[in-house]
């Protein structure tokens, strides 16, 4: 085990080398100001209108939520940004013969290369998804529900979303991979959604979409998830709210998306290493 190690401690160094550890961690830290600045607005214009305190607390609640969708987004994007180079760009540039060539078994490779990437989404996840609830608790008093059950569920999301991409990317070149594994969790999003909006329409023809979508890529019912995690029974329950518990995904489902995962990983793995390079 000691390559998966070394390719690890590669692959961070590089994401370094490569100025994208510093972006991301950039983007998340701006993204933290605006949201800071957004909810500081907000509460001095609560002050000056002297708003009844049940909806100030509903409204920031709102607002948190939609800063946590947001996160999930951003850790989304940068996981398949930041992986989506890694295998196809170093098999189409050649580099990948300077490391393969070496005694160390393709397999421990690419789990090193896994390796160094969750620990990435780790820190990234650690900071956007705790930096929100620490300005939006800090600013306005309020928190999620089961917080830590909500950052675990996209930290899962990211992870899903990473196997795939690593394993697209033992097939397909840099570009291809990018757009595939963007297009499905494109097609999870609006999935999703319509599942949602089957709660409100009561379409069974649209609840079935939704599961079709849910089960080709499960990454966005995972955040569904989340979110029921992470809102108050009441706020779950107000049918005008985008989070509203309308259709929530089932433990089931989650147990699906950790299959999911592990498939893909060892899929990659396999095709890794009975590849032509």
């Amino acid at each position: 085990m000691r390559g998966c190690w070394v390719m690890a401690g590669i692959t961070f160094r590089e994401a370094a080398r490569k100025k994208i550890l510093w972006t991301a961690l950039l983007a998340g830290l701006g993204f933290l100001l605006l949201f800071g600045l957004a909810l500081h607005f907000q509460m001095k214009d609560f002050d000056a209108r002297s708003t009844a305190p049940f909806i100030r607390y509903e409204v920031l609640s709102s607002m948190l939520m939609i800063g946590l969708y947001v996160v999930d987004l951003l850790a989304v994007v940068m996981t398949i940004l930041t992986s989506v180079d890694t295998i196809s760009g170093e098999i189409n540039s050649g580099t990948i013969h300077a490391i393969a060539t070496k005694p160390v078994p393709r397999w421990q490779i690419l789990l090193g290369k896994w390796v160094g990437f969750v620990g990435m989404i780790a820190a990234f996840v650690a900071l956007t998804f705790g930096g929100t609830i620490a300005v939006a608790y800090g600013l306005s008093g309020v928190a999620p529900e089961n917080p830590v059950h909500g950052a675990l569920l996209v930290f899962l999301e990211c992870l899903l979303v990473l196997s795939a991409t690593l394993m697209f990317g033992t097939w397909f070149s840099t570009l291809t991979n990018g757009v595939i594994v963007l297009g499905l969790h494109g097609l999870a999003f609006m999935g999703g959604w319509l599942e949602q909006m089957s709660g409100f329409t009561e379409s069974p023809r649209l609840v079935a979409v939704g599961i079709f979508t849910s089960l080709v890529m499960p990454s966005e019912s995972i955040w569904r998830r989340a979110a029921f995690e992470m809102q108050t029974p009441l706020a779950g329950s107000l049918p005008f709210s985008p989070f509203a518990n309308v259709s929530i995904p089932s433990g089931a489902m989650i147990g699906y998306a950790g299959f999911y995962l592990f498939v893909a990983f060892v899929i990659a793995i396999y095709h890794f290493g009975r590849r032509d390079l």
